[in-house]
């Protein structure tokens, strides 16, 4: 089978398409036949470098959506079902960007009944991330939330999930985006940002860092999208990160979600898996809203 991977880190370029064995599941497992996964940031990051594995062969891709292959053992899933998973790392020699991919049983949920495969495979990472930064926070509904990026992948799912959670966001993105921000369920818009001390809490999907955490009150939260990059604690405001886990119960609730129409899926563009490095040339250019879908 074909699988997008990196064997010397680099710029786009590095990205290959290598002809290699088809997965097995084992024990708790299942194989996934990919009918399409988004291309994220992580994967760019991972590309290049930045989270080691010098030397080896490393696949690329988190997300998928497809069909279920193949079963192992004590795996409740059949094959012919529909699905959607997390297929999480960083180092491995298989990602979710090839023909197949093998991912813990307990990491997939039933595919979305009401869209394609295409923008089902933009839902897991960015969701899951945007549901489980949303946990960490801890507020009330009525609190103040500020959401940076919002309008991104994962501030686009957080500020739709924050305002069904009865919180009151604040989307902060470019000027250009606010209609956008404010269709996915922002009561308030800004370009520049807010008065120092002014807001419960800050979401940091762009990673704005001390800037964001001088918006929040004080004893208030902060938490950012990329572990071990988030500020330290100023004023009795806790400061944390989310690092994203496969839990295809939670991802299940969001599938219900996207087919109550509560829950936006955005596709920018599509790429076959072959031109893979074009999306990552593409992304790497900024300026995409919505997700890049590689299609096997």
């Amino acid at each position: 089978m074909l699988a997008a991977v990196v064997r010397a880190f680099g710029g786009p370029e590095a990205v290959e398409i290598a002809e290699v064995a088809v997965p097995e599941p084992a024990a708790g497992q299942v194989r996934i036949k990919v009918a399409a996964g988004a291309l994220n940031p992580v994967d760019l990051a991972t590309r290049a470098g930045f989270f080691g594995g010098e030397g080896r062969t490393i696949g690329l891709g988190w997300d998928v959506a497809g069909t279920v292959d193949a079963v192992g053992v004590g795996a409740a899933w059949r094959v012919g079902d529909e699905v959607v998973a997390l297929a999480p790392g960083v180092a491995e020699p298989l990602g979710a960007h090839a023909e197949y991919v093998v991912v813990a049983a307990d990491a997939v949920a039933k595919a979305p009944a009401s869209v394609d495969a295409v923008r089902a495979g933009t839902l897991p990472l960015n969701g899951l991330t945007a549901a489980q930064a949303l946990d960490l926070l801890e507020l009330e509904p009525g609190s103040s939330l500020l959401v940076t990026g919002a309008a991104g992948a994962v501030g686009g799912f957080a500020a739709q999930l924050a305002a069904r959670r009865g919180l009151v966001v604040t989307g902060h993105a470019r000027a250009a985006d606010e209609e956008l921000v404010r269709s996915l369920g922002a009561a308030h818009f800004t370009a520049e940002g807010v008065r120092p001390g002014s807001v419960d809490a800050v979401l940091d999907t762009a990673m704005l860092g001390a800037p964001a955490l001088e918006w929040v009150r004080d004893g208030g939260v902060y938490v950012g999208a990329q572990p071990g990059r988030q500020p330290g604690s100023v004023r009795g405001v806790r400061t944390t990160a989310v690092a994203v886990s496969a839990d295809g119960a939670r991802l299940a609730e969001l599938v219900r979600l996207v087919d109550e129409g509560a829950l936006s899926l955005r596709v920018a563009e599509t790429f076959a898996l072959p031109d893979a490095a074009k999306a990552h040339a593409r992304l790497a250019g900024g300026g995409v809203r919505g997700r890049l879908v590689l299609v096997p």
